[in-house]
Formats: structure tokens, sequence, C-alpha cells
């Protein structure tokens, strides 16, 4: 591919740091003191007080609603975008909740305000909104009427670190927030995610489920002593207070984070760079250039046509093909989740076209890869092949 979706993920500094460790006599390989140093750091970049790798942004999503069942053991609803990566979806039905979609906002791609508000009932138990490629999803009378209300805000971040509401960074405006280090996002750990809040009684139930539920992942000194004190017949290195999982990271992961965490502000800014030259030149006569810029630290390129128009979309496909352009069909996720056959008897049949926007983006709209590297030429050359389909 001349324009692939990644380019240049992995570095030869994070190689290096990773050799350097492997050449150690009898190196630490599980999960240790390199995961912990980087769940610090991390945690001191995006502004939270805890943060929990785990071995990939699926599983953060699958810990968190597994926290939030916890909470609600009788389930409830969870609003949930139908624009989005599957885990999302497939984290509230696996913990026993209701998914109920909001159509989206076609300026960000995340859950409009007013569609989620008007889905709210006194079942909902949580918000699950996803940052879409990399712009900020987030408006100030959701998290204003979220709070009034106490319903709980659980971010997915996998596609957009570094983005900003009002000058905050994302994820951490709500309960709990979630990350991904897939190699194509932001920074990478080959595979890898993070869990990340400001609350003491959530982290130390991540930690646990993190780790088949031992209560000795937990850094709670009184809350291990009362599991040992409920439970004297058993040994206090097993006791095992949730039927939880198994979803550790290793030292690998942490090395190669700690390493790419070091450029990561300056991977934000490129990606910015270039999506606004790439907005400036793509021709805004058949594709929307009318995005919510404020805040984005872009994941990829998005590509929609304004209007729809079956012979042109095909047309598309097969210029970029041509050139040899790397794309996804449907954005985040491949489109539209409730045309997917898991969903099928969980939501009513043709359910999906309730969510226009979200059809259009289905049919009508693509990702294409935006990374460091490309340079502004290459955004130039790219923006050249698809005005003249």
């Amino acid at each position: 591919m001349k324009f692939p979706l990644m380019r240049n993920n992995i570095l030869r500094e994070d190689r290096e740091a990773v050799i350097a460790h492997l050449q150690q006599e009898d190196p630490i390989l599980t999960n240790g003191p390199q995961v912990r140093a980087f769940e610090a750091e991390w945690s001191a970049w995006l502004g939270v007080k805890y943060s929990v790798l785990v071995n990939s942004g699926a599983s953060a999503n699958l810990l968190t609603l597994a926290a939030l069942k916890i909470r609600y053991p009788e389930g409830g609803e969870v609003i949930t975008p139908p624009l989005t990566w599957i885990s999302d979806v497939a984290s509230v039905l696996q913990n026993g909740f209701t998914p109920v979609f909001a159509d989206i906002d076609p300026a960000s791609l995340a859950m409009d305000t007013g569609q989620i508000l008007s889905k709210i009932s006194d079942k909902t138990r949580a918000v699950f909104l996803t940052h879409v490629q990399g712009f900020d999803g987030l408006t100030d009378l959701l998290l204003e009427a979220l709070r009034r209300r106490n319903i709980l805000l659980i971010e997915d971040v996998c596609e957009s670190h570094g983005a900003t509401h009002n000058g905050q960074k994302v994820g951490t405006l709500g309960w709990v927030s979630n990350f991904s280090y897939y190699y194509a996002h932001h920074m990478s750990t080959i595979e890898g995610g993070m869990i990340c809040t400001d609350d003491a009684e959530l982290y130390q139930q991540v930690r646990m489920l993190r780790s088949h539920g031992m209560v000795r992942e937990s850094t709670d000194e009184g809350l291990r002593q009362r599991y040992q004190a409920e439970n004297p017949e058993l040994n206090p290195d097993f006791i095992f207070a949730y039927p939880a999982y198994n979803t550790r990271n290793t030292e690998i992961g942490g090395i190669l984070g700690r390493s790419q965490l070091k450029r990561l502000d300056w991977i934000v800014q490129r990606r910015t760079e270039n999506l606004r030259r790439f907005l400036e030149r793509i021709d805004a006569g058949q594709y929307r250039t009318d995005f919510k810029l404020e805040g984005s630290s872009n994941y990829a390129f998005n590509l929609i046509l304004k209007e729809p128009d079956n012979v042109l979309v095909q047309r598309v496909m097969q210029k970029m093909r041509e050139s040899g352009v790397e794309f996804r069909r449907g954005s985040a996720g491949g489109g539209n989740q409730l045309r997917q056959p898991y969903l099928k008897g969980i939501v009513p049949e043709g359910h999906y076209r309730l969510f226009p926007e979200t059809e259009h983006v289905h049919f009508y709209g693509f990702y294409i890869g935006n990374f460091p590297d490309l340079s502004l030429e290459e955004v130039d050359a790219l923006c050249d092949i698809l005005n003249r389909v």
C-alpha cells in the first residue's frame, strides 16, 4: 500500500528498550515493575489518580462493565453507541446489561447529546460514550445532565489519546475511561489497554478483576485484611473475590508504553496538523469537512460523502484501490453495529433504520490512515487522488 493505515508505529528506540531488558541475566517478563511504572507515568500524563494496564482495549471495556455490574448486580440499561468497536457493545451484553442505542452527531461521530438525553430512563445505569476517530465526543450539556441525574459516564478513548474537552483531556471527565494501545493507535504496546479512574474503590476492584479476582492484587491493606478475617480457612494468597479474568499485560508492554509515552504529545500534534491539511485540501463539494476540530487528536482521516450516492461511493473505493490507498469502510468498527449478526434477536429486526446518521457513515463513510511520519506532501497527494474521482 502506498498509503497504509499505519506506518512505523514501533520505532528503533522502542525495540532497543525491549532488547536491553531482555539482555539481563534473568529478566522479569510477566506483569511487574515496568507495568507499574507505566501505569504511574500514564496517570500523570492523563491527569488521573489510578491506571491499570491490561492486555487490550477490549479487555478494558470488559473489566469496566464487570465493575459496573458489581455496583448494579440487578442489571439495567447502558446507553451505547451504534458507531464503535464491537467490544463496547459486547461488554455491555456480556455483563448482563441492556444496550440502548443513540444516533451520532455527524460533526464528532460520537453519540448526539440530544439523542442520549432522550434515551435516559430510570433503568439507565451509565452512558458508554466513544470518542470516535480522535474527536471530542462530549458536550457541557451532557456532562451537566449526567451529574444532575447521578448517571455514570464511561469514556471509550481507544482512538483518541490526547483529545481534550474545554482544555481537559478526555478520559478524565467521567467515572472511568478506557484506552487501547493496538498497533494502529496513537501509541502501541503491540496489544494493550488501560483503565483509568479517580475512584479508589473502582481501582481496587479492577486490579482484582484483572487477575482472576485475587484479593492479593489489591493495594488496599484494609481490604485485604477484611477478606482474610472473613475467610480464615483460606490461604491469604489465594482468596478470590470475584469470578474474574486474566487480562494482565507483560513487562514488554510496560517498556514499550513507557518509551512511546515520551513522544505522545508530539504524535498528537503531528496527527492534528495532518488532519487540518487534509480538510483544507479535500473537495468540500463531495466530502464532509465540517467536523468538530476543537480538542481533536485525530486517529484517521474521515472521508464521508456529503450526500448518499451509490455510484460515487463505488468510484471512490475503486480509485483508492487503484492508487494504493488502504481504507476501512464504515469508519469505526465497520459501520452500524445494529446490522451485525451478534445483535440478531437482541434488537428488533430493522432497528438500524432508526439511526440515519450512523447509516450514512455505514454506507458512505471511510477512514484512511493518518500517522506522524505521513508528510504534508503525502497528504496533498492523497487529497489529489480523492479529488480526481
